[in-house]
């Protein structure tokens, strides 16, 4: 009896491992997650984006944009720069903007604060305008 509770609990605790914030993971733990394909949908008036967005190993990010308007037009962006995680939120700094170097003024950074609801999962909480972006894990040749 002892040891099916045990397995249990042990098994409980790998499972909410999974599901942990990263609050609750040590730092590596979530620095590991985070490379790779992650995709964000989102429709706003009427207006559908998909993002795609690559973290790679060296700190460096791609993210392919399609934005399909009410009418149907699409317009397709394709944006770089570098991540980091720094164990707490999740930092990019763009240093290309639909193609083209970004220059000052403008400086684009994202700074999102990590939930994994699930392994292949997390929700990114901007604390600055008070929202939330929830991407989801995909196969590396996904598109936009």
């Amino acid at each position: 009896m002892r040891r099916r509770q045990s397995i249990g609990f042990l098994l409980a605790g790998l499972l909410q491992a999974c599901n942990d914030a990263p609050a609750d993971l040590p730092e590596e733990v979530v620095q590991d997650r985070l490379p790779g394909t992650w995709l964000r949908e989102f429709e706003e008036k009427g207006v559908r984006v998909r993002r795609v967005l690559v973290l790679e190993n060296d700190g460096k990010f791609r993210e392919l944009v399609r934005i399909t308007d009410t009418s149907g037009a699409v317009t397709e962006q394709n944006h770089a720069g570098s991540w980091l995680y720094d164990g707490t939120n999740l930092k990019r700094k763009y240093t290309l903007m639909n193609g083209k170097p970004v220059s000052a003024p403008t400086l684009p950074f994202a700074a999102f604060e990590l939930k994994f609801p699930s392994r292949y999962e997390f929700i990114g909480i901007d604390n600055i305008h008070k929202r939330e972006v929830r991407y989801q894990w995909v196969a590396p040749d996904t598109l936009p």
